[in-house]
């Protein structure tokens, strides 16, 4: 028999999810226009040193803007939306599920300058399981944003938690962030690591040391 599909069951108007869970962040009003956008990246070039009237530089406003736009376009996505369509029928399954190495790359909000790693998801579910696919497209809604590594692990253990409702989550988000490579001490190669646990993964350290192990059996 096919597995039943179907949306997750919502609260009444998300009222019971957090804002960031909820909806896409509302855009800042007025929004600059396409054309303020590229005549701050001429400000900027200039302010680099370089002439943004040079053959080379002359349409690199426009390329920045369309980059811009790929690269957080994190603020036009739902994650409740993402997660909103989960299969029934798991057979009774009851072990925790855990998707590994899952590359994103995102943005330092204090620097605007990349930082980019693997996340590795787990959460044991209740009744219902979410497509593996989609806690992918969840990490990319939070990273194509600008983000602090911590502020990410947070809100994609959040946003687990509240929509699937399961028995509980893990999170681990490994990174290394540019600007303390490129700049700042330039220590390349260095690696951030940050956990987030809810549930039976917070109240177990047995749990808590599978969900590692899993992890880690990958590199071996």
């Amino acid at each position: 028999m096919d597995a039943v599909v179907k949306p997750w069951p919502k609260p009444a108007a998300n009222s019971a999810l957090s804002d960031h869970v909820r909806a896409a962040p509302e855009p800042v009003v007025p929004r600059p226009s396409r054309e303020e956008a590229e005549a701050a990246v001429r400000t900027l070039i200039a302010y680099a040193g370089d002439d943004p009237a040079r053959e080379g530089l002359l349409d690199t406003p426009k390329r920045v803007v369309n980059a811009s736009e790929e690269l957080f376009r994190g603020y036009t996505e739902c994650p409740a939306e993402v997660l909103d369509r989960t299969f029934s029928e798991i057979a009774g399954y009851d072990d925790f599920v855990l998707v590994r190495d899952i590359p994103f790359h995102s943005h330092c909000e204090h620097h605007m300058i990349p930082f980019y790693g693997r996340a590795h998801i787990a959460y044991r579910p209740t009744g219902r399981v979410v497509g593996l696919s989609k806690l992918a497209r969840l990490v990319d809604a939070y990273a194509r944003r600008l983000q602090t590594q911590e502020h990410l692990t947070s809100q994609v253990t959040t946003a687990i938690d509240e929509i699937l409702k399961p028995s509980g989550v893990a999170v681990m988000l490994e990174a290394e962030h540019m600007c303390m490579s490129m700049r700042g001490v330039q220590k390349s190669g260095s690696s951030t690591v940050t956990t987030r646990f809810t549930g039976s993964f917070r109240e177990s350290a047995e749990e808590q040391v599978r969900f590692i192990t899993l992890i880690r059996a990958a590199g071996r």
